[in-house]
């Protein structure tokens, strides 16, 4: 058995896999930066590089489970492994934040990609959140809002009415305003290019019918109105 003195100033990482528990003792604060990305190394995050089994009763993990699940000992590539597919015991606080977060993205996300079916225009906000609310959405504070949208949308389908209709729009470029434009064309399903004997782009883009509006609107500022458009 280990005995730790400074685990009053750590949190636990925890890792399960083959029906083996490995945790690592990591810094509360720095942990948190890393694990939603605004710490890009893992520079002082891990306080003790032993790799346990149960941190409060001191039991280290055997270093033959550590090679057969991780498939190696170095203690850098195993945290990132264990916090990319673990579960940070972060503090009630950061939670919480992290949770408020997630969830205002999820509902911009969806106000971009959803629409009324009866009207074809993106729900307002608020009526996202009170569908949410009423629907009792559980916001995984690690997963992307990308992870969880597909499943909140069709929880949300029992309260409003909401559909993912896709929109096709054919574009045409001035030459004179392609090198601005092309790579925001090509955020989107894009396909049908062909360039005119004048150097025009044409071209047909998809997009949620939810995301016309901010489209016509990013595309209009980056040719400076010029672009022609016609939805298929």
């Amino acid at each position: 058995m280990v005995f730790l003195d400074n685990i009053a100033n750590t949190i636990i990482l925890k890792y399960e896999k083959h029906g083996e528990k490995f945790e690592l003792l990591v810094d509360p604060k720095l942990s948190y930066d890393f694990k939603i990305g605004q710490k890009k190394d893992l520079n002082n995050v891990v306080v003790s590089e032993e790799v346990f089994k149960d941190v409060h009763k001191g039991e280290r993990q055997t270093a033959a489970n550590i090679k057969k699940v991780f498939g190696t000992e170095d203690i850098n590539q195993i945290a990132l492994i264990m916090f990319r597919e673990g579960d940070l015991q972060i503090t009630t606080d950061q939670r919480r934040k992290l949770i408020e977060e997630k969830r205002a993205k999820i509902v911009t996300l969806i106000n971009r990609i959803c629409v009324d079916p009866k009207t074809k225009a993106p729900h307002p906000i608020p009526r996202i959140e009170s569908a949410m609310e009423q629907a009792r959405v559980h916001i995984d504070a690690f997963k992307s809002p990308e992870e969880q949208a597909e499943k909140i949308i069709e929880m949300l389908r029992e309260i409003i009415p909401i559909s993912t209709q896709k929109a096709k729009i054919k574009v045409t470029i001035p030459v004179t305003h392609v090198t601005k434009a092309y790579p925001y064309l090509k955020q989107f399903s894009y396909n049908n290019e062909e360039w005119s004997s004048n150097g025009d782009l044409n071209c047909t883009v998809e997009m949620s019918a939810g995301m016309t509006g901010e489209f016509y609107d990013k595309l209009n500022r980056l040719t400076s109105g010029q672009a022609i458009t016609k939805g298929e």
